[in-house]
Formats: C-alpha cells, sequence, structure tokens
C-alpha cells in the first residue's frame, strides 16, 4: 500500500499513530504488516458482492481485497469495477488495492464442482480520522465548544 499510495499511507500512518498514542489500550490488527486498523473476513463458501461501495471508509482511502478459496478464475470470481467499466479476473490469493469509497465495485459468482470462494478485506472507517481531527471527540461537541473561550 505505501509504495503505490505513498501519500495516502503517510496520512494514514499520521492519523493512526495519533490515535494509539491517544487511546494506548487500541492495537494494531497486524503490526508491522498491515496499516490498516479493520479487517473483515467473508468465509463464504460462496462470497459474492453486489455493485456497492463502501461510503463509511476514508473517502479518498484504500481498501485491500484478497481473493481466497478454491475456484477457476476464468470461470467467476471476477473483479467488477462498475465506474471503470471493468471486470477482471481476481485469482485466489490475489490481493487488489482501490478506492471503495468511491469506485463501485462487487464481484461474479463462482462456479464449478467443489468451488468455493471467500474474501478477506482490509479498510479504514472514516470516523477513526475524523476523531482524530476533532481532537478526539465527537463532532458534536466540537461544535459546541466553538466560539467559546478558553
Amino acid at each position: 500500500f505505501g509504495f503505490y499510495f505513498p501519500k495516502i499511507y503517510q496520512d494514514y500512518t499520521y492519523h493512526l499513530g495519533r490515535l494509539y498514542a491517544h487511546m494506548p489500550t487500541l492495537r494494531p490488527n497486524f503490526p508491522n504488516i498491515s496499516i490498516f486498523p479493520a479487517c473483515t473476513f467473508n468465509l463464504g463458501p460462496h462470497t459474492s458482492t453486489f455493485d456497492h461501495t463502501d461510503a463509511a471508509n476514508v473517502p479518498y482511502g484504500i481498501c485491500a481485497i484478497t481473493a481466497l478459496g478454491r475456484f477457476n478464475p476464468q470461470l467467476g470470481g471476477h473483479l467488477v469495477l462498475f465506474d471503470l467499466k471493468l471486470v477482471v479476473e481476481f485469482p485466489p490469493g490475489s490481493t487488489v488495492l482501490i478506492p471503495s469509497s468511491v469506485f463501485r465495485h462487487g464481484n461474479t459468482l463462482i462456479v464449478g464442482e467443489g468451488s468455493y470462494h471467500m474474501s478477506f478485506t482490509q479498510y479504514c472507517a472514516g470516523g477513526l480520522f475524523r476523531w482524530v481531527r476533532y481532537e478526539f471527540q465527537t463532532a458534536k461537541k466540537l461544535v459546541g465548544s466553538l466560539g467559546k473561550k478558553e
């Protein structure tokens, strides 16, 4: 992620670093392996998603999607990027990095005897960055404090 999107990665490092420093009981899911603070395991056995965006994620952020299972990627499990009008073979073990909050995406069903499809997705909820930017308070509390003298 940091190699392909260095400025976004730097922004994640800044915000998450401040968050972990402010709340030391929070721990990264996969320290020194992944920057993403959230993940979802879709264990199938026939995981499929329809056309959607992940609107709650960091708006400019990146999502890592890993295809898992046993299936013929020529027959199904394709990654569909609707806005780009692309259908991409997405073999088991492959990972793709996409801005999932703005690109409509999904995947095709798998076919074949004994086939199964699962996924592992890593992402960052936008609320985490807002919490840091609002100096570790809710938007309501932040707005209420505007204009008050200290």
